[in-house]
């Protein structure tokens, strides 16, 4: 494989996002165990990379014709190679490379986890295959769209919290995921929004293509006060992380009024939704060692 066949593989899986999955995995397994081992480093490495390569390059693979004629693809939005010839050997590659990293990690997870950390892991995998794979394409049924693509970041969490035999309904617990997921349909959503102009014309349907721009913004903004709302159920000092999806409500809300023939403008706030996880990803990542330390 070329340098720059490498370079294409690695550019479908979104370097900028791989720390949004590799994250809530390290987190809630740690938290859960304390303790760092075998299955910690192999688990963050899995969704570090194989995961996000799998989920981003088959979803290049897959999308190609539509992203072909958006114009907002390419770099950190999704690489897009405009020779066909040369897109077949790297989409042939990026699938390749799928089967060859993820395979071995998922096997060494499935051995080392019970059943329900092994059915919860094949779940996860599943959802973020069926999201752009032919025959099931959920990221083309409305609001199945924003759930799955919710649970592809929620996912890993669960996976943990499940692997280390946490209760999932447990009083400091079932608030975290929770809020994660409705933060993620919230993100979903407003991603779809720059985009339903160009889905419309593509015959592609999203939550957003549905019920329009401008409601699925303000769905966008409810979705994130709710995981604000729910986050309060957390202990103190968690439910201070109640206060961090204001950030995402405070910086949609601009597209309060978009309408469906201005849509592309959101995508000035899809761009800064992309650059706000990384202070808010150093913010939750500040907690989670007060927390740990027993500080407040």
């Amino acid at each position: 494989m070329t340098t720059s066949l490498v370079m294409s593989v690695v550019k479908s899986s979104r370097p900028i996002s791989w720390i949004n999955t590799a994250f809530p995995f390290a987190a809630g397994y740690l938290m859960a165990t304390r303790e760092v081992d075998a299955t910690l480093i192999v688990g963050t490495l899995f969704f570090l990379i194989p995961y996000n390569l799998l989920m981003y390059g088959i979803n290049d693979v897959f999308d190609y014709e539509s992203d072909l004629a958006n114009p907002r693809k390419g770099g950190v939005e999704g690489d897009v190679v405009r020779d066909r010839a040369q897109a077949k050997r790297v989409h042939r590659a990026i699938l390749i490379a799928c089967a060859v990293t993820v395979l071995p990690f998922m096997a060494w997870l499935l051995w080392v986890g019970d059943v329900a950390a092994g059915i919860t892991l094949v779940l996860v995998v599943f959802g973020v295959i069926a999201y752009s794979a032919p025959g099931l394409r959920f990221k083309e049924k409305p609001f199945l769209d924003s759930l799955t693509s919710a649970l592809h970041f929620a996912g890993p969490l669960i996976y943990a919290l499940v692997l280390a035999d946490v209760s999932l309904t447990a009083a400091g617990v079932w608030p975290v995921w929770a809020a994660f997921v409705l933060w993620g349909m919230a993100s979903h959503a407003f991603g779809a929004v720059q985009d339903v102009r160009a889905d419309r014309a593509g015959g592609i349907g999203s939550v957003a293509t549905v019920i329009g721009a401008r409601a699925t913004v303000r769905l966008a903004v409810a979705l994130y006060l709710a995981a604000s709302a729910i986050l309060l159920f957390l202990p103190w000092p968690g439910l201070l992380a109640a206060a961090l999806p204001l950030a995402y409500v405070a910086s949609t809300s601009r597209w309060w009024n978009v309408t469906d023939d201005t849509c592309e403008a959101a995508n000035r706030g899809w761009r800064t939704f992309l650059w706000l996880n990384q202070p808010v990803g150093f913010l939750v990542t500040m907690l989670l060692i007060v927390v740990w330390n027993g500080w407040l």
